[in-house]
């Protein structure tokens, strides 16, 4: 799990998180968005990416959207999956433009995906993925730390994440995938 990819700049995550909001503002408002251009090399890396959107004043979350495979480069990946947190999350109606302001966003871009042993999982370190058939389920790292889950909570959730028994990760049919994230916010 110590194969990561570069770290992030605090500029290159700044222009992240503008290339998400304009986006949006874009998307909801004039119903197309443009190619966004960056002078990083950073953020031309292809990465797997997670866009979480929470109601700005009360912290509920308003939309959640991922890839787990590296796409497309950073600065496209952002924009498409913060548009699909808003427009498409089916726990949720899409977010409407007259909502933006009180939409608070937070990226989370992942390292590769790699198989874990459940007794190596870290919380707060690790995000889990666990598929068994045609069931899959993937947790971030903060989830566990938001719900103050042990370990085997952690393992329990992201079972029951994916519509598995909580205990299937036991299973000798489960697969258990471990990454981690580099996350920040507005």
């Amino acid at each position: 799990m110590d194969e990561q990819p570069k770290s992030l700049s605090p500029e290159d995550r700044q222009t992240l998180l503008q290339v998400a909001r304009l986006a949006l503002e874009q998307r909801l408002g004039e119903g197309r968005v443009q190619a966004f251009d960056a002078d990083s090399e950073a953020l031309y890396e292809q990465r797997a990416v997670f866009v979480t959107l929470r109601n700005r004043e009360s912290g509920e979350l308003r939309g959640c959207r991922g890839e787990i495979q590296e796409r497309s480069p950073l600065i496209d990946a952002v924009a498409r999956i913060a548009i699909a947190s808003a427009t498409d999350d089916a726990r949720f109606p899409p977010v409407t433009f007259e909502e933006l302001p009180d939409i608070h966003i937070e990226i989370s871009a992942l390292t590769p995906m790699r198989h874990i042993d459940p007794e190596d999982v870290e919380v707060g370190r690790h995000g889990l993925w666990v598929v068994q058939g045609f069931y899959s389920g993937l947790l971030l790292p903060g989830v566990p730390v938001r719900f103050e889950w042990d370990r085997e909570q952690f393992l329990n959730g992201v079972c029951t994440k994916a519509g598995l028994p909580e205990d299937a990760w036991k299973s000798p049919g489960a697969e258990l995938f471990g990454f981690e994230a580099e996350v920040w916010e507005e």
